[in-house]
């Protein structure tokens, strides 16, 4: 009789403890809807954009266009945020853009142009990372350098340009083009057209040779000069303009030493 007794008080107890801890629970989910009817009352439908931007190749009626087409119905409270950015960011020559809310009914967007660095192929513009972001050439600005490669290789093509245009520029020589070809071959071309071979192989230490010993022959008469080339072992090879004197006798490979790739 005793433990029965005591099996029933104990029950009562664990129901009484219980009962306060339900009542804030359901205390908190009235107060939790209370809070969500209220806040989605707030829930205005979207009456304004507005466009911040340093524009030169998109314009913010594109910009807000492109908002309107992933915004529509939508009130400032459900709006997808990331939805309307990634619309913006799809648009031709823009790199990102930020959006946020303006209480009660407003979004604000800020948009960041691409900067082209090069032409790519022909058919294009890439970045300072080598990404192609447009497969055309209209509007891009004038005395952009010339880049190609196969597919897939506009990263390591931009990258070696920017490495040998840091090179270059406190020798007062910027790079006009720059090609790799199907068989791995570089070459690339100086701003007064001098085009310099380098091959397949030992790009680093032909480039270095060129910058060290055969730029300085440039200097002095680039007006006579076609082409230079690095592919061989013991020297490099100047490739003359009609009727220039052939008086740099250094800058002849060694007859020891034949042509690489």
């Amino acid at each position: 009789m005793f433990k029965r007794r005591s099996k029933r008080r104990s029950a009562e107890q664990g129901a009484a403890r219980r009962r306060p801890l339900v009542r804030r629970v359901l205390a908190g989910l009235a107060a939790g809807a209370v809070l969500w009817g209220a806040l989605w009352g707030l829930n205005r439908p979207i009456r304004a954009v507005t466009v911040r931007g340093d524009f030169r190749h998109v314009t913010p009626l594109a910009v807000e266009r492109a908002v309107a087409a992933r915004a529509e119905g939508a009130g400032i409270l459900s709006v997808n945020i990331g939805g309307v950015r990634a619309a913006v960011e799809a648009l031709p020559w823009v790199e990102r853009a930020s959006v946020r809310r303006v209480w009660p009914d407003a979004l604000a967007v800020r948009v960041h142009e691409q900067v082209a660095l090069a032409r790519w192929n022909n058919s294009g513009l890439v970045n300072r990372d080598g990404v192609q972001f447009v497969t055309d050439t209209a509007g891009a600005p004038a005395g952009l350098p010339a880049l190609s490669g196969p597919d897939g290789t506009s990263e390591q093509v931009t990258g070696r340009y920017l490495r040998m245009s840091g090179q270059l520029a406190p020798e007062g020589f910027a790079i006009s083009a720059l090609a790799l070809d199907a068989r791995g071959t570089w070459q690339f071309t100086l701003n007064d057209g001098i085009t310099v071979r380098l091959g397949r192989s030992q790009f680093d230490a032909r480039f270095e040779k060129f910058v060290d010993v055969a730029l300085p022959i440039v200097k002095r008469r680039a007006e006579d000069i076609s082409y230079i080339d690095m592919r061989y072992m013991n020297g490099f090879a100047i490739g003359w303009r009609s009727g220039a004197p052939r008086d740099v006798s250094p800058a002849q490979p060694s007859r020891r030493g034949g042509r690489d790739a």
